[in-house]
């Protein structure tokens, strides 16, 4: 074989999901490794590391939006595009998913509003799953779903035409669907290497909530030991929601025996 026989940078497949990323340390984890075993080509972008989003999704099949630490609020050049991404896709009919800051994010650029919640989210907590046929398709037939947080604002107000999928106490708003598109406030690609990273950078104001709101911010080792607990349930419960999103791309045939488009 010559160099003239490999393919060239114009004859490789072109990737059907793109991710984008907010900060360095909210990483696809567990989105990535499910892309990866179904196969799927994707790109990411991390605005952090200084790469800059396309302008148009308009070549890809789908969109994700990672969380990270920034408001969504926050006047960020790299935010307002996400923003611009998310009403393009949503124009287009390419359905987008969003994760934590990706899920307010979706929010916003939708027409909902996103502000400071009056106590934060941390750690593996249970939320409230709806009944109706648009919560058990994302989210399943369970009432319940204990899942992981790291958040102080959320979506407080829906964008029109939404609806409201899942609750907590402490967060009334924890995932929307609109469309062909979900919007969480947790973090269902999280994974126990994941969480780790977080615990040993937690910032300053980790140690402040969880001494002033123990009900709904677990401490490191509390964390741990749920992690343990839960991270199986977790993951089944992502490959719900990604096999879900995955059925809506435009194109896709699911299996005779999945989930409907």
């Amino acid at each position: 074989m010559t160099a003239a026989d490999l393919p060239s940078p114009d004859d490789a497949p072109a990737a059907e999901v793109l991710v984008l990323q907010h900060t360095r340390e909210d990483t696809p984890a567990y989105l990535g490794e499910w892309l990866d075993r179904q196969g799927v080509r994707w790109d990411l972008r991390c605005a952090e590391a200084g790469e800059p989003y396309p302008a148009s999704v308009a070549r890809y099949r789908a969109l994700a939006v990672l969380g990270g630490e920034w408001s969504a609020n926050d006047e960020r050049a790299s935010l307002r595009q996400a923003e611009a991404l998310i009403r393009e896709a949503d124009a287009l009919g390419i359905p987008v998913i969003g994760h934590c800051l990706g899920g307010q994010l979706m929010a916003r650029a939708l027409g909902g509003r996103v502000q400071t919640l009056p106590q934060p989210e941390i750690g593996w907590l249970p939320v409230q799953v709806g009944r109706s046929e648009a919560a058990r398709r994302w989210l399943g037939d369970g009432p319940t779903a204990t899942v992981y947080q790291w958040h102080s604002d959320s979506f407080v107000q829906l964008p029109p035409q939404a609806e409201l999928i899942a609750a907590s106490p402490a967060c009334p708003h924890q995932a929307f669907a609109i469309g062909p598109h979900l919007a969480m406030q947790f973090h269902i690609e999280i994974t126990p290497a994941k969480i780790d990273a977080w615990l040993g950078h937690p910032g300053t104001v980790y140690p402040q909530a969880m001494a002033r709101h123990p009900d709904s911010v677990q401490d490191p080792d509390t964390m741990r030991a749920a992690t343990r607990q839960h991270q199986a349930g977790s993951e089944a419960l992502a490959d719900h929601i990604y096999s879900a999103w995955r059925a809506r791309w435009p194109g896709h045939r699911a299996p005779s025996q999945g989930l409907p488009p």
